[in-house]
């Protein structure tokens, strides 16, 4: 069923993977994995659409809120670099910013989801969001919901104009062009945001997660208009029911609509820990600065418990990638990438099928058991 190759004692790691698509309705994905700079899982399968034509390593998927981990990376070269002080105020690259007491909001706060704006009073027509400006002119003007700082709630779409619109202003380049100027280009991946016509036909589509009897307390959330929940993830508007529409695919939607390989996302969180091709995109001070928690606990926006170092989740209950010491991003509807610089472990898994985002998914979960025991 899985075509691809795992290294000698990743054995197992082939048998879960095949055994996803037997018990848990897998339709199409691939997962990477890296050890000490080299990859020793690489594996795909299935089809790109019900019944459709094959899924292969050429397959492109959204991973939606893995997009965020990319676009936090871009954000720490620059820091790095000298380009942008992350305890700056964000008015001084973005004047406008300033405006209903935000003044002092530093740029960390829009890294570790406490700026206190995952959504809008504006209610904004779909255009307007595949616009850019719009968004980044009512996050301008929008008053905190909370008291900056003093609590932290996910950023769930907001995160990615709040922070591009800080990443263009000062370098000029619109997110999609700046990732693949740090991150891609360098390592020669495939990391879109807003993406060719030309590669389209690449794209897997994804494949609504099947209504249950028991929604998870997510779902709940998200059906009730009154909760944070709603307004964060739903803008509010049509904007999570469009994630097949190709007008979203080439927008510049930095929180949410990056394309990827699970060996892009493999080889983006290898280069974080460690070298892979002569390139590392983070150096040691800046990983371990990155990686310290900086917001945890029970979370405003999604009501369980998160944790959060400077754009990247860590490891906690429902979000666990390889255990305490990971850093990475998980996407709604189950994709994943994520690093463990202690065990030398850079993993990238995407998935066409989306699973109810309030668990732990059970597909990405005993796959990360299995590589775990084959270290």
């Amino acid at each position: 069923m899985a075509s691809g190759t795992v290294v000698p004692g990743f054995e197992r790691v082939r048998e879960v993977f095949e055994a996803n698509f037997a018990n848990h309705g897998e339709v199409g994905a691939a997962l990477s994995v890296y050890v000490d700079g080299r990859e020793v899982v690489d594996l795909v399968g299935g089809t790109v659409t019900r019944g459709g034509e094959p899924y292969t390593r050429r397959t492109l998927q959204m991973v939606a809120s893995v997009t965020k981990g990319a676009l936090a990376i871009c954000a720490l070269r620059l820091a790095e670099r000298g380009e942008l002080d992350l305890d700056a105020p964000v008015a001084r690259y973005w004047p406008e910013f300033a405006a209903a007491g935000k003044q002092d909001i530093p740029v960390r706060w829009l890294l570790t989801h406490q700026a206190g704006l995952p959504a809008v009073d504006a209610v904004l027509p779909m255009t307007d969001l595949l616009a850019w400006t719009p968004m980044v002119d009512a996050l301008a003007a929008q008053a905190p919901l909370w008291e900056p700082g003093t609590a932290h709630g996910y950023h769930a779409i907001t995160y990615g104009w709040l922070l591009g619109e800080v990443l263009t202003r000062i370098t000029g380049h619109a997110p999609g062009e700046l990732l693949a100027r740090e991150v891609a280009g360098p390592l020669g991946i495939e990391f879109h945001v807003g993406l060719a016509e030309s590669e389209m036909d690449r794209v897997a589509p994804m494949i609504p997660a099947e209504p249950t009897r028991s929604p998870d307390p997510m779902a709940l959330l998200l059906a009730d208009p009154t909760t944070l929940t709603y307004r964060a993830f739903l803008v509010p508007n049509g904007l999570l029911t469009a994630f097949n529409e190709r007008a979203l695919w080439a927008a510049q939607l930095p929180a949410l609509n990056g394309m990827a390989t699970a060996r892009s996302l493999s080889t983006m969180y290898a280069a974080c820990i460690g070298e892979v091709n002569g390139v590392r995109l983070l150096s040691p001070a800046t990983l371990e600065a990155a990686t310290t928690p900086h917001a945890e606990g029970r979370d405003l926006v999604t009501t369980f418990e998160t944790r959060f170092g400077l754009g990247f989740q860590l490891a906690s209950p429902l979000r666990p990638m390889a255990g305490i010491g990971s850093f990475g991003h998980y996407g709604l509807g189950g994709s994943v990438g994520f690093a463990h610089p202690a065990r030398r472990l850079a993993f990238g898994y995407v998935v066409n099928r989306m699973m109810p985002g309030g668990m732990v998914d059970p597909r990405s979960s005993a796959l990360i058991e299995a590589v775990l025991e084959a270290l």
